[in-house]
């Protein structure tokens, strides 16, 4: 009996280990899953009607939002016209700071009122791209009204598929040579 002891409580302290592991990465680490999305938008976002990129066409990422973006060859999943928005936020899930991230649509924010919004105005984004940001204030940096793309691209660092990452705005896509 006092065996079987033990062993339940070596199982459940091996339990509570795995629970508490802390979760890890930075801004810069993220994995091709992590830059994936399901490809869901917001229900009000309206898509682009006279795109630069139309859905379906490639184009060359020329932004450096995560590792292995920039110089990638992507595949348009999705243009839409919005205000976009760079943001600084402390995530929700204990995380450091995020300064300046890239980007945040108006459709991805609660109850934000009319577009644009200032930069030094606060909102609680809606948002899912990362762990920590759903819930979160953020403080605006920046607006822009303008086209924002879904895309779909290889990473150029370790050759994983990104499946509709959110977002990347006009000016950071060139066209393919």
């Amino acid at each position: 009996m006092h065996r079987y002891n033990m062993q339940s409580e070596s199982h459940s302290e091996d339990h509570m280990n795995m629970q508490s592991e802390p979760h890890s990465g930075g801004h810069m680490n993220h994995s091709a899953g992590e830059m994936s999305s399901s490809g869901e938008v917001p229900e009000d976002l309206k898509e682009a009607e006279n795109p630069t990129y139309e859905v379906g066409s490639q184009a060359i990422i020329e932004a450096d939002h995560m590792r292995g973006m920039y110089g990638a060859e992507a595949t348009i999943s999705g243009a839409f016209d919005t205000t976009v928005y760079s943001v600084s936020y402390t995530p929700t899930n204990g995380g450091e700071p995020v300064e300046d991230h890239k980007w945040v649509i108006h459709e991805e924010l609660e109850n934000p009122g009319e577009a644009p919004l200032e930069p030094g105005d606060e909102v609680v984004m809606n948002a899912t791209h990362m762990e920590g940001m759903e819930g979160a204030t953020a403080t605006i940096d920046s607006a822009e009204q303008t086209t924002v793309y879904m895309v779909d691209f290889v990473t150029t660092d370790t050759g994983e598929e990104v499946q509709n990452h959110k977002w990347v705005i006009e000016s950071e896509l060139a066209p393919v040579e």
